[in-house]
């Protein structure tokens, strides 16, 4: 039986020190676990409990020396209510069409991807990114994950061009963002809020409590987002309260 457990229990590995994307003149590090096995879906779940987030076959946070800027947050969908202006930005995108996909790469989505990262994250540590990167990234996952497409509608009302899109974790208690992307000649629609508007909704319909947005980090305008969700829990020393 002690064997057995211990099997479950996940390695821990540190990566090397790197340069932090989010704040100037920082240092990286992070602490990682390999999702293997068939326990690979309740390890996940238990992992995203404790701040972790998943790239393909593994889980990773910061563990970075001297700093703990990155804190882990989810929405509390159930009491969540969009004010004046999510609910607006909610009927300026009611005509996309959504799809929810297995979790399985297109050139469609590739092409959308690299749009987004020129505009939105030039330099950045995804940049390079090439197609079977994308696909790797997308395809090898341990645990129930699904990809989200939202298509403008074509002149028939059938779905039309891609949109935005979302990779998508199903936890068992509620739906993890783990990396969305859209247009970025779509301004107008704000589609990456839009986006956590629909994780919300979706995790209404499916009665459960949480939509995680992986880490918020105070300062950074590229996070700044995630702020304006409420309720919202971060994860601190003492567990989850609310910010």
């Amino acid at each position: 039986m002690t064997e057995h457990y211990l099997s479950r229990l996940p390695q821990f590995f540190l990566t090397p020190c790197g340069v932090c994307p989010y704040l100037p003149g920082r240092v990286e590090r992070k602490v990682f676990a390999r999702l293997m096995g068939p326990h690979a879906g309740s390890l996940n779940d238990a992992l995203t409990h404790s701040g972790f987030r998943r790239s393909q076959m593994i889980a990773y946070r910061p563990a970075c020396d001297g700093c703990s800027a990155c804190v882990s947050v989810r929405v509390v969908a159930q009491e969540f209510q969009p004010n004046r202006t999510k609910r607006r930005i909610e009927r300026r995108n009611a005509d996309l069409i959504r799809e929810v996909l297995p979790a399985e790469a297109t050139r469609e989505q590739f092409s959308l991807l690299q749009a987004y990262l020129t505009d939105r994250h030039a330099g950045g540590g995804m940049s390079d990114m090439g197609l079977f990167d994308y696909v790797a990234m997308v395809e090898e996952t341990p645990v129930d994950t699904t990809l989200i497409e939202y298509r403008l509608p074509g002149i028939d009302g059938s779905p039309g061009p891609l949109a935005a899109c979302a990779l998508t974790d199903v936890l068992q208690d509620g739906l993890s963002m783990v990396y969305s992307f859209f247009d970025p000649a779509l301004t107008d629609r704000s589609l990456g809020t839009y986006m956590i508007l629909d994780h919300v909704r979706a995790a209404k319909a499916k009665g459960v409590p949480y939509v995680y947005l992986g880490y918020w980090v105070g300062g950074s305008a590229k996070m700044d987002y995630k702020a304006r969700f409420r309720p919202l829990e971060a994860l601190g020393s003492a567990g989850w309260a609310r910010v």
